[in-house]
């Protein structure tokens, strides 16, 4: 039987690994963007690298009521989706007194507003189907405060902790969530930010096939969270037992400039 793979955010970094990955794994894909030019260019890629059916879907995944325009998009298509990556995202980051407020509510839209109405909205045609895989992306930052990146760990914090909550609910339906929490990935997400001159993103950093490869394994496991690399579940462990001074103190040195 074939499957699709519905992905936001897959034009460049974690998402494009993944559309790279469930192509391979001979997934029919349903690329979602914002960018129609890059989407085209994307699919047309993929679809002749890999010979599988790839179906674009331009939306900002910000503007009020897209979530539901994308199902009906999908629904109208006559397509079913087996697993869906929630992978769109920004960071603004810096100094909360200085940061950008609009790009932080867009943020907190997108992460959490988002996320949980695309858990709303795909679920229940997954668990009517008695299958279904679900990852929602989240981070290192999932687990701890972040001094300089306040308001996109806890972001964060609420997509890994709405999605172990609903992964409870559903267990045993055959439809799993999984929360991939990776650290510093090597793709224009830190540009973006403003963070890719940080100590952060200069040490240990991963590779985004790395981190698909990582969230694809899990994601077929059924797990309800990973954290990616060794290095990254050293620092979420050491998060839990160092006193809070000494961890701000850290995460501060992790996000000045070089």
């Amino acid at each position: 039987m074939d499957r699709t793979a519905l992905i936001t955010g897959t034009t460049s970094g974690i998402g494009k690994a993944f559309s790279d990955k469930f192509a391979q794994e001979g997934y029919n894909l349903i690329l979602v963007s914002r960018n129609e030019s890059k989407l085209a260019e994307q699919a047309h890629k993929i679809s002749s690298k890999y010979g599988v059916k790839v179906f674009e879907i331009a939306i900002d995944l910000l503007e009020n009521g897209s979530v539901q325009k994308l199902f009906d998009t999908v629904e109208k298509m006559k397509l079913s989706v087996h697993v869906l990556i929630n992978n769109a995202g920004f960071n603004e980051c810096g100094i909360f007194l200085e940061t950008n407020l609009q790009k932080e509510i867009d943020m907190i839209r997108l992460h959490a507003i988002c996320t949980t109405e695309m858990m709303k909205t795909f679920l229940p045609d997954m668990i009517k189907n008695k299958y279904g895989r679900m990852l929602n992306m989240g981070s290192t930052g999932s687990f701890m405060a972040c001094p300089y990146n306040a308001v996109y760990a806890a972001t964060k914090a609420y997509i890994l902790f709405i999605s172990k909550g609903i992964s409870a609910e559903i267990k045993g339906t055959g439809v799993s969530i999984t929360t991939l929490c990776p650290g510093a990935t090597r793709t224009e997400f830190a540009s973006k930010a403003g963070i890719n001159n940080t100590l952060l993103f200069n040490t240990f950093v991963m590779s985004p096939d790395m981190v698909a490869k990582v969230g694809y394994k899990a994601l077929m496991k059924g797990k309800a969270s990973v954290i990616v690399g060794l290095y990254n579940k050293l620092l979420v462990f050491s998060s839990k037992i160092m006193p809070s001074f000494i961890l701000n103190t850290c995460i501060k040195l992790m996000f000045k400039k070089r």
